[in-house]
């Protein structure tokens, strides 16, 4: 089994010392560092690779939605981020999400909560959290910009099939709950998501979610 090394970045030692211990009580899990502050975590994942990186929003020097945006940018790693909040609809947790992250926790989360979200944003087949992620993007993406271009043009060389599976990815539905929808194999579903994040340069579905949304593909409800 490999194991998903995990870097966590914090300002609060407590909560840093506290999750290291509480993640590497799992199996095939690994604390390969702590970071004090945004710059840190930057300089951290550089010189250590992990695979997940537990981002607190608010932090001296640089903050984390910041740091989030430049280890996962163009020319940034493919370390996943994980965005840490203390509140499920914090405002910022949104612009984290546009900037890179691949999902966000609760900072009361359990252990199991907690290792259960490292492994999903590791694997990156699954929103984390679909129905509170979903809430929190139908809430701030309404502070996007309108679009210009027209829907076809935004969403690039996507097939009408591929255009139909983005859209319920936006929607919270796992690859199952999409085959079931379309009554197709889940692997066909698999084979349609890649290429989604191909096409669009996407790094995982809840990047694609979020696109879905910005693109005006999928409108919050009420919109």
């Amino acid at each position: 089994m490999t194991t998903i090394r995990v870097l966590i970045a914090d300002d609060q030692i407590m909560v840093r010392q506290g999750f290291t211990v509480l993640l590497n009580a799992e199996p095939g899990i690994e604390v390969v560092g702590q970071a004090v502050d945004g710059l840190d975590a930057v300089a951290k994942v550089a010189e250590l690779a992990p695979d997940v990186v537990l981002m607190d929003i608010r932090m001296p020097e640089l903050g984390g939605i910041e740091a989030t945006r430049r280890i996962t940018g163009p020319d940034g790693s493919a370390a996943k981020v994980l965005v840490l909040t203390t509140f499920d609809l914090d405002e910022y947790v949104y612009e984290a999400l546009r900037a890179g992250a691949s999902g966000f926790l609760l900072k009361d989360a359990s252990a199991a909560e907690l290792a259960q979200a490292v492994r999903v944003v590791a694997a990156g087949d699954a929103l984390l959290s679909p129905n509170i992620t979903k809430r929190l993007i139908t809430e701030f993406s309404r502070t996007a910009g309108a679009p210009r271009a027209p829907l076809k043009e935004r969403l690039g060389d996507l097939t009408e099939r591929e255009t139909e599976v983005l859209s319920l990815i936006a929607q919270g539905m796992s690859n199952a709950e999409i085959a079931g929808r379309l009554v197709v194999a889940e692997q066909t579903v698999k084979s349609h998501v890649s290429r989604i994040l191909v096409k669009l340069g996407l790094r995982d579905r809840t990047q694609a979610a979020v696109y879905a949304y910005e693109t005006g593909l999928v409108r919050p409800a009420g919109y």
